[in-house]
């Protein structure tokens, strides 16, 4: 995903629902962008300034609490966003879509990483052998906590591609706004990078 944003050193790149910042510190370390790292939850934010600091990239990158639904940012603040894991877990994938594509500057990259589901009947059944029993039993043997997590992935996975296919998906995108949307299935089909260019404005001289 990193690599469908190609920014200047300098540029303002937002990652939304940044977790631990380890797209954040990629951005940063590869490009030299200014990276703001947004996510809801403070523990995350907590430990991925953590990990931030622990690699010298404290000074690249800002932490900030915030909802994706909601970025408390000003229209085309930044010249590229990323966004991992996110629209499974909102109410509204379309209007969050919207609202990604407001902070970002006409003719910024938008680039999100997700999982997917294999679409071959031997890899999907392999897929949920590992979703529905695998990840659940070693999630058990670590702890609680990840017992859940390994118990919830799989059907949240299944459960978003019902709602919305691939192809729902890229259209939602260019209701958005957002031009020239591709996608790539990498992982045998259990992952997917989606990637576009906010539209233009007409005569906007940044895009000459």
């Amino acid at each position: 995903m990193v690599s469908r944003v190609r920014v200047r050193r300098g540029a303002r790149v937002l990652d939304v629902a940044t977790g631990t910042a380890a797209v954040a510190m990629e951005i940063a370390g590869t490009t030299g962008a200014r990276v703001v790292g947004l996510d809801q939850s403070e523990p995350m934010v907590h430990q991925g300034r953590a990990r931030a600091t622990a690699f010298g990239l404290a000074g690249c990158i800002r932490f900030v609490l915030g909802d994706g639904e909601r970025l408390p940012f000003p229209d085309e603040a930044f010249d590229a966003v990323t966004f991992t894991y996110l629209l499974r877990y909102v109410n509204d994938p379309e209007a969050t879509l919207v609202e990604l594509a407001r902070v970002v500057r006409p003719g910024g990259a938008v680039a999100n990483l997700e999982f997917h589901q294999p679409t071959r009947p031997v890899w999907r059944g392999l897929w949920r052998l590992y979703t529905r029993a695998v990840m659940p039993a070693v999630g058990r043997a670590v702890s609680p906590p990840w017992y859940e997590v390994g118990r919830f992935l799989g059907p949240s996975i299944s459960e978003f591609y019902r709602r919305c296919s691939l192809d729902e998906q890229l259209g939602m995108w260019r209701v958005a706004g957002i031009t020239d949307v591709r996608a790539r299935v990498m992982s045998l089909g259990a992952g997917v990078v989606i990637w576009g260019t906010k539209t233009e404005r007409e005569g906007d001289p940044r895009g000459q």
